[in-house]
C-alpha cells in the first residue's frame, strides 16, 4: 500500500517542485541595450509636449493621456497606443503630424506605463480593454475615430479590433504590430528587443487554467534598455500585462473577428519584425487589408520619420473616406 501511494505521489511532488522552480527561477534574462530602438528618441524635440490630462477608469484610477488639438475644425480623431516599454510621449511626432492634418490626436499612457499607475503590471488580463472603453466614454473624441497602435500597441489594437467592443472605433490602423511569437512576422527575441521567461510563463498559464491568478504579477518579459532609459520607461512586464498588451493567444482568430475597416503599415527595413510578411498573415485568414511598406525605414522610424507620418495621415484619411 505504501509503495503504491509513493508511486502515485511521486509524479505530483515532481510536478509541484518543477512548477515552483519555474516560478522562482524561470523569469526573463536581462537583454543588452538595443540602440536602434533607444537612440532615435534622443533626437526628438519634446519641448512642445502637451501637458498630461487624465480620465477616470472604472477602478477609480485616473489614467494619463496627452491631447493634441486639431488644426482648424477636427475632421475626426486618432487615439494612439504606444509600443512596449514606452509611454504616450513616444508618439509625439506622429500625434503632431495628425493634428496638423486636422485630426484631434490623443496619445495614451497605457496602464502600467508612463504616468498611468505602477509601471510594469496591471490587475487582470482584460483591464486594458476596460481602460480604453473608459477613455472613450469620458473623453468622447470627435468622430470618425481611429485607434492606431504601434508595435506591441499595434498588437493590442488588433486585440481590440477583433474583440466585442470593436465598434467603439470606426477604424483601426496597425503600425508594425506584434502579432505573436509564433507568427512568421516575428524575428527571434524581436530582433534583440525582448527576453521572455518562458518557464515562468508556462507555469503561470497552467495555474491560470486551474483558476489560480496569484502569480500573474511576476515579471515575464524584460526589454533591451540602457540604465538611463530604464529610469524613464518600463523595463519589464508582469504576466498579466504581457498577456493583455498583445493580440489574443489565437491571433489568427483575432484577425478573422475584425469587423471594422483596418489598414497596416510597416517600415521596409524593420529590424524587429519581418515586415514583408504582414500582408500574407491577414490574407491567409480571409482578411485582405490595405498594407503599406514605407521604403528604407526601421522599426522606431515608423513613428518618427516625416515620410512615415505622411503615410499614416494618408491612411487615416482613406479609412475615414476623406
Amino acid at each position: 500500500m505504501k509503495r503504491t501511494l509513493l508511486l502515485v505521489l511521486a509524479p505530483v511532488v515532481v510536478a509541484v517542485a518543477g512548477m515552483a522552480l519555474a516560478l522562482v527561477c524561470g523569469g526573463p534574462a536581462e537583454p543588452p541595450p538595443m540602440a536602434s530602438i533607444i537612440d532615435p528618441f534622443s533626437r526628438v524635440d519634446f519641448s512642445d509636449l502637451p501637458a498630461i490630462s487624465r480620465f477616470p477608469a472604472r477602478d477609480g484610477a485616473r489614467l494619463a493621456f496627452r491631447a493634441y488639438a486639431a488644426a482648424g475644425k477636427a475632421r475626426g480623431a486618432v487615439v494612439l497606443v504606444h509600443g512596449s516599454s514606452a509611454s504616450g510621449a513616444s508618439m509625439h511626432v506622429l500625434a503632431k503630424g495628425l493634428a496638423a492634418a486636422g485630426f484631434a490626436a490623443y496619445a495614451l499612457d497605457i496602464r502600467g506605463h508612463g504616468d498611468s499607475g505602477p509601471k510594469g503590471t496591471i490587475a487582470y488580463v482584460g483591464q486594458l480593454e476596460d481602460d480604453l472603453e473608459d477613455f472613450m466614454v469620458a473623453v468622447k473624441p470627435p468622430r470618425p475615430a481611429t485607434l492606431a497602435g504601434f508595435s506591441s500597441g499595434g498588437g493590442f489594437t488588433l486585440r481590440f479590433a477583433g474583440g466585442a467592443r470593436q465598434k467603439l472605433f470606426d477604424n483601426y490602423l496597425l503600425l508594425s504590430p506584434f502579432l505573436s511569437s509564433q507568427s512568421p512576422t516575428f524575428r527571434s527575441s524581436a530582433g534583440g528587443w525582448v527576453r521572455i521567461g518562458l518557464p515562468r510563463i508556462i507555469a503561470i498559464s497552467l495555474l491560470n487554467a486551474a483558476g489560480v491568478h496569484a502569480f500573474d504579477g511576476l515579471p515575464v518579459a524584460r526589454f533591451a534598455l540602457d540604465a538611463k532609459a530604464k529610469a524613464l520607461l518600463t523595463p519589464q512586464y508582469s504576466f498579466a500585462l504581457a498577456q493583455n498588451f498583445q493580440p489574443q493567444r489565437d491571433y489568427q482568430a483575432n484577425i478573422r473577428a475584425v469587423g471594422q475597416p483596418l489598414s497596416l503599415m510597416a517600415g521596409q527595413a524593420d529590424e524587429v519584425f519581418h515586415a514583408d510578411r504582414f500582408g500574407a498573415e491577414f490574407q491567409a485568414e480571409g482578411k485582405p487589408i490595405a498594407f503599406t511598406l514605407v521604403p528604407g525605414l526601421g522599426h522606431v522610424a515608423l513613428t518618427l520619420d516625416p515620410a512615415a507620418v505622411r503615410t499614416a495621415v494618408a491612411l487615416v484619411e482613406k479609412l475615414d473616406g476623406l
